[in-house]
């Protein structure tokens, strides 16, 4: 009996020029009354399967690919090794359906996909012949590929159990199976990695390549593509976390735009069941193109295209989804170019319409956006309240997509703030909340302290303001002390973020001494990782993980201990008493800055700028600003930057000190006035203390020394001459500061690191003076002076001079260094991985050790000073510009003298360095005649 069943299956295969009369012959064929009937009965639902895979063929029609579909499943269901049908067969032909029946209708392509990658995952295990496989495997393949374009722009990464499947065929296929396995495995970790920020995914696609590069041969046919996909997953790797990834709307420009005239005609032609053409390569190129489209005439042919092929598809099918956006994209073009408001309203309506059905995707988050574009230029043409409306609600959902990356999200949420803020829309606070989580968020993303600059300066490129516009909208709503709140959350980001990793552990010792191990352990690590430098990473990693190179294990260790330290701080935060452990400090903690005298913070915002003095005990003092101090600030900031980089007149120059005097008396009139007024109503006493905590544009302007202030006796005084002013780059810092030892009122030994050259002649007057002082100087000058040694003698120190150049690197912040022996270089980052236990004091006596390098965030405060105070020292002097080398002998023994006298008794000896640098300066400005400070 199997003998006549082969037979009619070669019968079969004979008269495949009339499958329906096979399906037809063949179902009657199972009510006949055979001998061994199970049998003839299978072979004969295998018959009709075959049949119904002949005509869906040539019909296209989706049904009757689908009854061919239920047909092999019933086979597929049943024992076949008993009826002499190879089990494998039928798997590997359900796995060809599944593949046409997507090609011809892709509505439940996910579903598909899934049971295909089953079917392939026991084909993998399977007995089978490597033909067989071979083409099973290049099926399942052809058609992850040929729904790849469309996936990506939707961000629907297959799941785990398909990319398995990938990885197992890409080691046991043949080399045509192989290699497109490996392909899609690399594309689909980098699809999963560009879209949704998974880093973990993509580095253990790194380590796997790596591993089977490794074990490949050089004859292996397959290893090209194994270095291609390598260098393709580490290079989006390399990107994501030490650099921008490219928008995902970029596209090539210089490509051709598609024939859409074409396209549409053989659309129409085409029949109306037969869908499967779309996915061809010309068609998804068409799809995908609409960024490139400029001209009038090609915008309005793909407008017609992109409607036919909208309305061929089932909506919220993912082909029907992308068509949704190409089309609003390009009748907002068509909008732009002829200002007709009924492209418009097309463009509204298609994507309403679409969105109303996608599901949360990194597409919803593009057609939203374009949505809230799209409302955004209607509104401002109708003024309808109902857009307006529709917008937030848009804005809100793109802020709260998780499929989307982090920076994407966080540029949405400034648009959401700046347009509820212009609209005076209730949401402006939710707004404003959102960008400052997201803010700090985007700090996560790359492991180390410098790709983290990096990062924070290309997304806040264009919000760097966001902060302080934040703060300037609590003020004129009065809430002053959230305004102060939100102004330290903002600013000094990476510097809090590092001091977290450095928080005390003595109270929590006694809580939980455990706890607080591991905490201390976890901080550690990820201190040490964040401090690692990024420039000189290549080569293989450690630790025993063969395959995975250090960038890729920077990643992988720098998520755990992430982990791992949430955990543990989630712990803490459960203890008694422990609530706000390494929560943002409320008000009520940041105005103890102010325990010691007055701190003046100044916000500078387009929106509003506020000056704000903060006293002990009370609410902040608010001072408001004049309708140019916006733009005025920026106008002096420039005009000093100009008169600093100026080669035409040096810092000893009539013209500098005539250029100088203009700034300071525009910086009087600005801010000056206003704040001594307040000063005095406030009773705060002249020569009292002050700290200035400036944002922006003030975080480069001399405050100190801004004047002149007029009198009544004729007599030119500056700010300095009646307050006694610091800066800090932020009231936590400050209050850091504060922190004071037994030895601190003792009297200090100093450790002087000079380095004089030919261009620095009056360094060594500035040392002997050093070594006059009246206390113990531990000199480590010229050979002596090597980077090992001041590192070292830095921690057995407490007071610190340095004498030597100071150097800032062009967009490069943490290389700003002190120039030591043999051109050595003691850096920024050197400073801040120093634990300097005993440090108090730094006098820096080189150039450039409290200026921004170009490129940094003003913010952040990246510079020498703050680098110093970071690593421990709770006061230093630095300088804003080139400092005229004559000065420095005069005003360091002059500053020394001071410090060391016996005027201040009581207070630290690091404490009195704010007088006795204000004293040196106005006895050299005395002297000279010179407003150069720095």
């Amino acid at each position: 009996m199997a003998i006549a069943a082969r037979g009619e299956r070669r019968t079969l295969n004979r008269q495949q020029n009339d499958p329906e009369q096979d399906i037809l012959r063949l179902t009657e064929a199972i009510f006949v009354p055979w001998d061994q009937r199970p049998l003839i009965i299978v072979w004969i639902f295998f018959g009709i399967a075959s049949a119904l895979s002949i005509r869906s063929r040539e019909s296209r029609q989706p049904e009757v690919v689908n009854w061919s579909i239920k047909y092999l499943r019933y086979l597929y269901e049943q024992p076949l090794d008993a009826f002499d049908l190879p089990h494998n067969v039928i798997t590997a032909t359900l796995v060809d359906q599944f593949a046409f029946k997507i090609k011809l209708d892709p509505e439940n392509v996910i579903s598909d996909i899934e049971e295909m990658a089953n079917l392939c995952h026991e084909l993998l295990n399977s007995d089978i012949s490597k033909a067989i496989l071979t083409a099973a495997l290049e099926i399942f393949a052809n058609s992850l590929l040929a729904t790849h374009s469309l996936r990506s722009q939707l961000s629907l990464s297959p799941s785990e159990k398909v990319i398995e499947c990938l990885r197992e065929a890409s080691e046991i296929g043949q080399a045509n199976s192989r290699d497109m396995a490996l392909q899609l495995v690399a594309l689909f970790a980098m699809v999963q990695s560009h879209y949704c920020g998974n880093m973990e995914y993509i580095e253990k696609e790194i380590y796997r390549f790596r591993t089977l590069l490794a074990g490949a041969s050089l004859e292996d046919p397959v290893r090209a593509v194994i270095i291609r996909g390598l260098a393709d997953l580490q290079g989006l790797r390399d990107r994501r976390a030490f650099g921008v990834v490219p928008s995902v709307d970029s596209t090539d420009s210089s490509r051709p735009i598609p024939p859409f005239r074409e396209l549409s005609a053989s659309f129409s032609q085409s029949d109306s069941t037969s869908r499967g053409f779309i996915l061809e390569k010309d068609h998804v190129d068409a799809l995908l193109s609409y960024t490139r489209i400029t001209d009038m005439e090609d915008i309005i042919e793909a407008i017609n295209y992109y409607r036919l092929v909208l309305a061929s598809f089932h909506p919220g099918t993912q082909i029907a989804t992308v068509a949704a956006h190409a089309l609003g994209t390009v009748l907002y073009k068509a909008f732009s170019c002829t200002n007709n408001i009924d492209h418009l309203n097309e463009s509204i309506s298609v994507l309403q319409h679409s969105l109303a059905i996608t599901v949360e995707s990194f597409y919803q988050f593009m057609q939203a956006r374009l949505l809230i574009t799209s409302l955004q230029a209607r509104l401002v043409l109708l003024r309808n309240e109902e857009d307006l409306d529709e917008i937030m609600q848009l804005f809100h959902v793109t802020v709260n997509n998780k499929h989307v990356k982090t920076p994407d999200r966080f540029d949405m949420s400034c648009s959401w703030a700046k347009t509820a803020r212009r609209s005076r829309h209730p949401s402006i606070s939710t707004a404003y909340d959102c960008a400052i989580s997201l803010m700090r968020d985007t700090l996560t993303f790359t492991p180390t302290l410098f790709t983290q600059h990096f990062q924070l300066a290309a997304i806040l490129n264009e919000h760097r303001v966001l902060p302080l516009d934040y703060a300037s909208h609590l003020v004129q709503t009065g809430r002053f002390n959230q305004a102060i709140e939100t102004l330290e959350q903002g600013r000094a980001l990476l510097w809090s973020e590092m001091r977290g990793l450095r928080t005390p552990m003595d109270q929590l010792q006694a809580a939980d001494s455990q706890l607080a191990d591991n905490l201390a352990v976890v901080n550690r690590d990820l201190e040490m990782l964040t401090l690692t430098d990024s420039s000189n990473i290549d080569g293989d990693g450690g630790d025993g993980l063969e395959g995975i190179d250090q960038i890729g294990l920077l990643l992988l260790k720098q998520r755990k201990h992430l982990d791992d330290r949430s955990k543990l701080i989630s712990q803490v935060r459960s203890l008694p008493g422990f609530e706000s452990f390494l929560k943002a400090p409320s008000f009520d903690t940041l105005i103890s800055a102010a325990s010691r005298g007055p701190v003046i913070v100044i916000n500078h915002s387009e929106w509003r700028s506020d000056i704000f003095i903060l006293l002990h005990n009370d609410p902040p003092s608010l001072i408001p600003t004049t309708d140019d101090f916006y733009h005025s600030a920026i106008k002096l900031r420039d005009r000093l930057m100009r008169y600093r980089s100026s080669r035409e007149h040096g810092l000893d120059s009539k013209q500098y000190e005539h250029d100088l005097r203009s700034v300071l008396v525009g910086l009087y009139d600005l801010v000056g006035r206003p704040v001594i007024e307040r000063l005095r109503t406030l009773n705060v006493p002249e020569q009292s203390r002050v700290w200035w905590c400036p944002t922006s544009v003030f975080c480069s302007l001399p405050l100190h020394a801004m004047g002149p202030i007029p009198s009544d006796d004729g007599v030119k005084r500056h700010f300095l001459d009646l307050y006694i002013s610091s800066y800090t780059p932020s009231l936590s810092a400050l209050i850091e500061s504060r922190k004071v030892s037994e030895r601190s009122f003792e009297k200090p030994s100093i450790l002087l690191v000079a380095q004089p050259d030919q261009s620095l002649y009056e360094a060594f007057p500035e040392i002997w003076a050093m070594k006059r002082l009246d206390t113990k100087v531990t000199t480590l000058m010229s050979s002596r002076a090597t980077h090992s040694a001041v590192t070292e003698s830095l921690r057995e120190h407490r007071f610190s001079h340095f004498v030597c150049h100071g150097q800032l690197e062009h967009g490069k912040p943490f290389d700003a260094s002190f120039l030591l022996h043999g051109g050595e270089r003691l850096t920024l980052l050197d400073l801040i991985r120093s634990q300097l236990p005993a440090a108090e004091f730094a006098f820096l006596s080189a150039c450039h050790t409290a200026e921004l390098t170009e490129g940094s965030i003003a913010d952040e405060a990246l510079h020498l000073t703050a680098a110093m105070q970071y690593c421990g020292f709770r006061s230093v002097v630095g300088t804003m510009w080139g400092m005229a080398d004559t000065d420095g002998p005069e005003l360091v023994e002059s500053f020394y003298k001071s410090m060391f006298s016996n005027k201040q008794a009581g207070i630290p000896y690091y404490e009195k360095s704010a007088r006795a640098l204000r004293d040196a300066v106005r006895r050299l400005r005395k002297n000279r005649v010179s407003l150069s400070d720095g």
